[in-house]
């Protein structure tokens, strides 16, 4: 995360599985989708509550709309939150409670 801050140095190395991650040729989009982090406290995007929840699958390149529609709702429906939030979802996911926030999780 932090390639987007240009005047943050980084010392050391960061091996996963044998290979260097913190190179200036690595390819962080490759290395995000093989490594993932778990945060203490939820951290939404500054998205809607439907791109937060459909975000890994776009990245994935999924790009159906009807599947995106489908798996949004599954995914919602199985954290118990689709009755919640399904009149709300091209709301800010940081509009979302707190208990909310960490059910997808």
């Amino acid at each position: 995360m932090h390639d987007a801050l240009p005047h943050v140095r980084i010392r050391g190395h960061i091996t996963v599985k044998g290979m260097e991650i913190l190179g200036p040729h690595v390819d962080v989009y490759a290395v995000r989708r093989r490594v993932g982090m778990v945060f203490q406290k939820s951290n939404p995007f500054r998205k809607s509550i439907y791109e937060n929840v459909v975000y890994g699958l776009r990245i994935a390149g999924v790009h159906s709309r009807v599947t995106l529609d489908e798996m949004c709702e599954r995914c919602l429906r199985d954290a118990v939150l689709w009755d919640e939030v399904k009149n709300r979802l091209h709301e800010s996911g940081l509009a979302l409670s707190g208990g909310q926030q960490q059910r997808p999780a």
